[in-house]
């Protein structure tokens, strides 16, 4: 290798592993907000941090805000499709392991299907089928959670790192 070339790779700090780094900050402070938020709300609200499920919401949503799974349509709609396949399968099946495998496997199938889908939200149907949660769970943490986490989002991309977001709100 040349020395022109190894000037011109320089590895990590070169301009853009420079970005990489400043990126990488500037999505682990909004993370670490973010998951700052929910838990004082947890905590406010007595709501056991363990069964709001968006820490990895969070992560995709400011990490890899570009990324189709990371718009409001498969935050918001991906969840509560998930959430309500694993109300259905608990109300049909109970709360047995075997029933929380096919709760996910049917959220995944569901999210494909209405176009929402969303990773993250394969741990709603396993939380509600595993901890026996109420209908209310629909409504609060996840609509409610990810209503707030969109709103943050926005927030977040347009007013703090002045970048558009979201690409598409459906």
């Amino acid at each position: 290798m040349s020395r022109r070339q190894r000037e011109k790779s320089s590895g990590f700090w070169d301009d853009a592993g420079q970005r990489r780094l400043k990126a990488g900050v500037i999505a682990g402070v909004g993370i670490a907000l973010a998951i700052g938020v929910m838990e004082w709300l947890s905590v406010r609200l007595s709501y056991p941090l363990a069964v709001i499920p968006f820490a990895t919401s969070i992560a995709l949503v400011i990490g890899s805000p570009d990324a189709p799974p990371a718009q409001p349509r498969a935050l918001v709609g991906g969840d509560l499709v998930a959430t309500l396949v694993g109300l259905m399968v608990l109300h049909a099946a109970g709360s047995q392991p075997w029933a929380a495998a096919v709760a996910v496997g049917l959220a995944v199938l569901a999210m494909f299907v209405t176009r929402t889908f969303h990773p993250p939200a394969g741990i709603d149907p396993l939380l509600v089928v595993s901890a026996n949660l109420p209908w209310t769970f629909i409504a609060v943490p996840v609509l409610a959670g990810a209503l707030l986490l969109t709103a943050f989002a926005f927030i977040w991309h347009r007013w703090v790192q002045r970048q558009p977001w979201p690409e598409h709100w459906l």
